[in-house]
């Protein structure tokens, strides 16, 4: 019998023979009915049982169609009988005009994954998933994946390498497109359950995300204001060891220490942090801790006493290329006061 679909006669009738014209996902089908067939009396259509053969169906009451071509139908939208040429070609404009109105009239944004699904029933569940998940969606298509779709998640390389993805939910990927996403970098995940197609993006954004936080870690610099704590003075010069509190902000390892009432002269790196003897990779604002600053290659190493004393404040050297790699590769980790900071610091700096 082949692939058959399920109709509700709203008006009208239906006869074997008919042309049909109908929503496809490689654009709009006409065919001729096959066949008709309805459940026996007392039946459900969607409950399988034998079927009876039908030459006619009148409205209003459900019917499954047999024809050419109904894998390719979309579920969810009209059906015509065309008549003649002319209502064909007219129902051809109609049906194309539906589709395009109910995926347009889906709102998408500026940046954010590609998603295509099987029916409009099983894109409209994605979407809601998606947006349920914060998770953009910069572009919709109902069918098989093509090179065109691959060219418009392309676009994605230039803005946000991280959305340069399809979603394909219960649909084929054409050989050809399989292979421009490769070329291009592309990557397209293809599932049959909206979960595992969730967990399969998610996985691949965090590795992505992971591998740009070690490529930009040596030029991020967060921001931290630090008091110098005389009585703990373990090392005026090269390297520099003293105990200090974090002021505002929070101080990591490898972060540029300068002072800004000296003529922002720059200390050094934070080479270590340790807090109560123990070593630890940051500190906070509160925190009581001592730091061990190396000094920049090539330049002379600075002095406590000579360079700077108890009453100046130490604050990170921040730069216009720092701060734009925090934002990218490190937003989650800075809190609203960190931020508050951070501009605090770029005035300071006087970075545009």
């Amino acid at each position: 019998m082949g692939t058959t679909i399920d109709v509700i006669l709203i008006n009208g009738s239906i006869n074997e023979g008919d042309t049909v014209v109908m929503a496809g996902t490689e654009g709009p089908i006409v065919t001729a009915i096959r066949g008709l067939l309805m459940p026996q009396p007392m039946k459900e259509l969607r409950v399988k049982n034998q079927y009876e053969h039908h030459k006619t169906v009148k409205a209003a009451q459900g019917v499954k169609i047999i024809a050419k071509d109904m894998e390719k139908a979309l579920a969810g939208l009209p059906l015509y009988v065309a008549h003649d040429n002319d209502e064909k070609e007219y129902y051809k404009e109609e049906v194309a005009a539906v589709l395009k109105d109910t995926l347009e009239s889906i709102k998408v944004q500026e940046r954010g994954v590609f998603v295509q699904a099987s029916t409009l029933g099983s894109l409209e569940a994605l979407l809601e998933f998606l947006r349920t998940s914060e998770i953009p969606y910069a572009g919709i298509s109902i069918g098989p994946v093509h090179k065109k779709d691959i060219m418009k998640a392309s676009v994605m390389l230039e803005h946000d390498s991280q959305y340069a993805v399809i979603l394909a939910f219960d649909v084929k990927v054409e050989r050809e497109a399989q292979e421009m996403a490769d070329t291009l970098g592309v990557k397209i995940f293809t599932a049959d359950i909206i979960y595992h197609l969730f967990d399969a993006f998610i996985k691949y954004r965090d590795e992505l995300k992971r591998k740009r936080q070690e490529e930009f870690k040596h030029i991020a610099v967060f921001p931290c204001k630090l008091r110098v704590l005389p009585q703990f003075i373990f090392n005026s010069r090269d390297p520099i060891v003293m105990g200090v509190s974090v002021e505002a902000g929070f101080v990591k390892e490898g972060t540029p220490i300068c002072v800004p009432t000296k003529e922002f002269v720059e200390l050094g790196r934070v080479g270590s942090i340790e807090a109560n003897h123990k070593p630890v990779p940051l500190a906070k604002q509160g925190q009581e801790i001592c730091i061990k600053i190396l000094p920049t290659p090539g330049e002379a190493p600075k002095m406590f006493g000579r360079h700077f004393d108890e009453t100046d404040m130490l604050v990170s050297k921040i730069s216009r290329q720092s701060i734009d790699a925090v934002k990218d590769h490190f937003r989650e980790e800075m809190s609203k006061q960190d931020w508050r900071l951070m501009v605090e610091l770029k005035k300071q700096f006087e970075i545009l």
